[in-house]
């Protein structure tokens, strides 16, 4: 069996899509992924031996600017996504038996499995975007909207004109070109009927949350063996448990001077303090030995020796610091991040930080809470509960589904 997994995003959306293609390949299954062409995916799909694909431009190029995307940039990237993936994923499928999108809306995808006459599956790595008789696009899962029924329906029905507008006349034109007939609803033929929810049923339960027939197979977790660096090593053995303070990719979302005031309000609780650069480039504020820098490192090693993780709230940072049993503030930015602080504030094992820009007594608070041992206790608990095998179970169930498939030809 082979098997084509496409993603666009940022780490948090290619690293599941790779823990996947581990799995497969663990299983006999010939699996290649087909992802945006930045060095960072390249050097991890490198790391564990799984073909990669180019596909697109690159992903920091357009978010690592000084300002976030204007409404102009993502109408052309979402044309030249959509022109990417018919031109790339045709050739990358060829010959296989299935292809499965995940990540950045992935228009083109299910088309190319269509005209291939292949199986297609699409897998949301959050609840974030899917349709929802209780919760208006874009608004926190678990606060309901104060609309009635009707009133939703119409906001998702506006919701998938928005996504018409971004990817439809792009995606009908490919698709004629192929001789496929129009699609008047990009967005839910993208999703199909039964998509695949690729997050921790603790983090992310999606008990009612839609109509649609969701398959939840838990997260996809690429294992992660790597060594910490012999500096960062010493650094942890020097003294007590420090703060890691990272934002992933949130570049140009990034708060200004967050560096600053992290360290600043780290500092207030007398904690030493981790950095991560991330794709924002976050840099210490002086020379102090107490802020050691680090760029890309195993956080699921890392996790298990801080005292705290501040982040953005990025489903794969939340999902890698929950099993660490690790104390978390989250500083939500944008998309699914202020469900993943909700939900970090409501399981008692850290602080949804109010706003997305801190100030050094907000960020000293929040960490004064995330800091107190019964935080700790109740992060330690969860993490027996989050579990790590969602990228077997999801590889298994596509191996059964589509042995079913085969019988019913």
């Amino acid at each position: 069996m082979r098997v084509l997994l496409t993603t666009v995003g940022s780490r948090g959306d290619v690293e599941p899509v790779v823990g996947l293609a581990v799995a497969l390949r663990g299983l006999g299954v010939q699996a290649r992924v087909c992802a945006p062409p930045d060095e960072e995916f390249a050097r991890l799909l490198e790391r564990v031996g799984v073909p990669l694909v180019p596909l697109g431009p690159s992903v920091r190029s357009v978010v690592a600017g000084p300002k976030p995307p204007t409404a102009e940039d993502a109408f052309r990237f979402a044309a030249e996504l959509v022109t990417a993936r018919f031109e790339t994923l045709t050739a990358a499928a060829e010959g296989c038996d299935l292809l499965l999108a995940a990540g950045l809306m992935p228009a083109g995808a299910r088309d190319v499995a269509e005209k291939l006459g292949i199986r297609y599956v699409y897998a949301c790595l959050q609840l974030y975007g899917l349709p929802s008789r209780y919760f208006a696009p874009g608004a926190r899962p678990g606060t309901p909207s104060p609309q009635g029924e009707t009133d939703l329906e119409t906001l998702w029905e506006q919701d998938a004109k928005r996504v018409n507008a971004l990817y439809g006349e792009a995606l009908n034109s490919h698709r004629a070109a192929i001789g496929l007939p129009p699609v008047d609803n990009v967005r839910d033929y993208v999703f199909t009927d039964q998509p695949w929810l690729a997050a921790d049923p603790v983090l992310c339960p999606s008990q009612g949350w839609t109509d649609l027939d969701l398959v939840h197979t838990g997260a996809w977790i690429l294992p992660d063996d790597r060594p910490l660096p012999e500096g960062l090593e010493a650094f942890l053995d020097a003294g007590a448990p420090p703060v890691y303070v990272g934002f992933g990719s949130m570049a140009s979302y990034a708060p200004k001077d967050i560096a600053r005031v992290a360290i600043e309000a780290v500092r207030a609780r007398g904690r030493r303090i981790v950095l991560a650069s991330g794709w924002a480039e976050l840099a210490p504020i002086d020379d102090a030995e107490d802020c050691f820098v680090v760029g890309e490192v195993n956080q699921q090693a890392l996790f298990r020796r801080v005292a705290a993780v501040v982040h953005h709230g990025g489903a794969g940072t939340t999902t890698t610091a929950a099993r660490a049993g690790a104390p978390q503030v989250v500083v939500p930015q944008i998309a699914d991040q202020p469900y993943f602080a909700d939900r970090v504030a409501e399981l008692g094992i850290g602080v949804a930080h109010e706003g997305s820009t801190p100030t050094v007594d907000s960020l000293s608070t929040a960490l004064t809470t995330a800091l107190d041992p019964g935080t700790r206790a109740r992060a330690g608990a969860v993490a027996g509960t989050i579990r790590a095998d969602g990228a077997t179970v999801a590889a298994k169930l596509l191996l059964e589904t589509q042995a079913q498939v085969g019988v019913g030809r």
